[in-house]
């Protein structure tokens, strides 16, 4: 199926209990098929549990190249949990090393820009119940909130 127009979400919520930030990026399943494919000259297709193991060592890469999480001037470890399928999406799942209370959250989401350059992601941060939102459109890929 192809869509008009190339959009992701990423939603970064901190997690007062765990003290991690969790996060979940969400996209077109044929983008994200296509854009690991691109960049790991493979073919990936998710539905089809024979390709479930390449997936997520794909992924694991893909997340940890096109994805950054700064607090207080530090850049966080993300650790890769997995991912599942919806329909037409697919999320992705990760989670940080735990960090105390976060005061200078910043990002870089670059999910997709290897594919495409038109490719827009909103991008949420969410810290003790406070929610800013922001829309990075390529090549813009940074994002830098206070809480």
């Amino acid at each position: 199926m192809k869509h008009p127009y190339h959009v992701g979400s990423v939603e970064i919520n901190y997690n007062s209990k765990s003290k991690t930030f969790e996060v979940t990026g969400r996209f077109f399943l044929d983008d994200l098929e296509n854009g690991l494919s691109k960049k790991y000259a493979g073919s990936f297709h998710f539905n089809d549990e024979k390709y479930k193991a390449n997936i997520n060592e794909a992924l694991q890469k893909y997340c940890q190249e096109y994805f950054k999480l700064k607090t207080d001037n530090k850049f966080l470890k993300m650790n890769y949990i997995g991912y599942e399928e919806d329909q037409e999406a697919v999320n992705v799942f990760l989670e940080s090393e735990p960090v105390s209370s976060p005061r200078k959250v910043e990002t870089a989401v670059s999910f997709l820009y290897n594919l495409f350059d038109d490719q827009m992601n909103i991008v949420h941060i969410i810290v003790g119940g406070q929610r800013k939102s922001e829309k990075l459109s390529y090549p813009n890929r940074y994002m830098y909130h206070q809480f």
